[in-house]
């Protein structure tokens, strides 16, 4: 019964039914506002100070070999307009691992007093490894075989940001690439497709201590449907968020993000699944330490 199950979830997630494609995507995170560097890399230096971020994810708790993200993401501002980054993300589902590694650059245009907009690129590729061997199935060829492979990709931003609100585009992989293809007449395979981010916010001051901003993200890829983030939080005389974000037919969270002090800050968001999945799952936890150098 184990094997079975591994075997379906395996072939549905990753390989697909004979003849055709599927779209794997890259990982979610409901804590995307505080973490932009690694999905856009024209947030590249942008906060003018340099910032170092790690983040942690454990998604469906309680499902074994569900995803498993840790990512850390680096930017530094270099001058008034130059900004570089650098971003390490490894996500483990089911018998699949997978680790990327970007270096971003980003450049900003100050077009207006009060308006700035950055512009991005970013440039590494994804390790993957999908471990065959660990479900220990002997009488099928199609599970004998480890794969590991490299895939370059490059990718592209850009932020607009004034005192009340921002816009961010970004397509963080350009290319697509094979991640498993089975040959010895079997058509199958798993690729990863374009992604694209659209999202945005706007500040709206309550009174002096007080300010509420509501956001989204909407994340498209090739063969996957279309995921929408609608957020909004609270911040408390610049010291505490608050917040919800509901993942339209996904999920609901609650957020935090405390500046502990000028130099850290930690965040925390929990996540219930509206869908079937919420029955067998006791949630997903994801924590943020941000440290600013």
């Amino acid at each position: 019964m184990k094997e079975l199950r591994y075997i379906s979830l395996l072939v549905l997630l990753l390989v697909g039914l004979p003849g055709t494609t599927i779209a794997q995507q890259d990982p979610s995170y409901t804590l995307y506002n505080y973490n932009m560097n690694v999905i856009n890399p024209a947030f590249a230096g942008s906060t003018e100070q340099t910032q170092l971020n790690v983040n942690f994810r454990s998604q469906w708790v309680g499902l074994q070999g569900a995803p498993e993200t840790q990512s850390l993401s680096l930017g530094i501002p270099i001058n008034n307009k130059i900004g570089i980054g650098a971003s390490v993300v490894n996500d483990r589902v089911f018998v699949l691992n997978e680790t990327d590694a970007y270096i971003d650059f980003s450049y900003k245009l100050q077009l207006t007093d009060n308006t700035k907009l950055y512009l991005g690129l970013k440039a590494g590729g994804s390790f993957v490894d999908i471990d065959l061997n660990s479900l220990q199935i002997t009488n099928d060829p199609l599970f004998t075989e480890n794969v590991s492979t490299f895939n370059p990709n490059i990718g592209i931003g850009a932020l607009l940001r004034t005192n009340n609100y921002y816009i961010t585009l970004s397509a963080p992989q350009l290319l697509k690439s094979d991640r498993y293809e089975k040959e010895a007449g079997i058509a199958t395979e798993a690729t990863d497709e374009l992604h694209f981010f659209a999202g945005g916010g706007y500040h709206i001051s309550l009174n002096d201590n007080l300010q509420f901003t509501p956001s989204t993200m909407v994340r498209m890829v090739s063969g996957s449907p279309t995921t929408i983030d609608l957020t909004g939080t609270f911040d408390i005389y610049n010291r505490i968020e608050l917040g919800l974000n509901y993942r339209l037919n996904e999920s609901v969270s609650g957020l935090a993000f405390v500046k502990m002090a000028d130099w850290m800050a930690f965040g925390y968001a929990y996540d219930r699944a509206t869908t079937n999945i919420g029955d067998y799952s006791r949630g997903s936890h994801e924590v943020l330490l941000r440290f600013n150098l």
